[in-house]
């Protein structure tokens, strides 16, 4: 299937790495390594997810795998308001523990990089709780720029 791995002092980089898009068939471990982000959910609900994005035009979603293992994934979604130009939003990105720092993450961010791109926006925005700082650290590298600071307020609706 790939390649052999790159010698990089006994760590595998992202080229042994496959990025496709992600299918309902991946609903386990996308919901195993959500938990991991903190937001539990069961195979079930995060099937019906996928399958809902599948069928959007301003919605996309990829996975990253090694081998027969997903190892990450990343969504995103165009977001429109009427007081800012449309924007393309990373809404989740979560690389497995074992996989991380070895390019995976930033594979995924140029999956929905080149899908903006390939849709004429200009910029791909990401938010990211404020206790993430191995998060920001990661964005920061990978060329993002924090632009602002915002709480986040929710009604919860019967």
């Amino acid at each position: 299937m790939g390649a052999a791995l790159p010698e990089n002092d006994g760590v595998r980089t992202a080229v042994d790495v496959v990025v496709r898009r992600l299918m309902a068939e991946d609903a386990s471990a996308v919901a195993e390594l959500s938990d991991q982000l903190g937001y539990p959910g069961s195979a079930e609900e995060l099937r019906k997810r996928i399958e809902t994005m599948a069928r959007s035009e301003d919605r996309i979603a990829f996975a990253a795998v090694r081998t027969t293992q997903l190892v990450g994934w990343i969504d995103a979604a165009v977001e429109r308001h009427l007081q800012a130009p449309d924007t393309v939003v990373i809404g989740g990105l979560v690389v497995r523990e074992s996989a991380r720092g070895c390019g995976v993450g930033k594979r995924l961010c140029e999956e929905v990089e080149d899908w903006a791109r390939s849709r004429g926006f200009r910029r791909v925005r990401v938010r990211s709780q404020i206790k993430r700082e191995d998060a920001h650290r990661f964005y920061l590298r990978d060329g993002y720029e924090q632009v602002k600071t915002s709480l986040v307020f929710e009604k919860k609706l019967e």
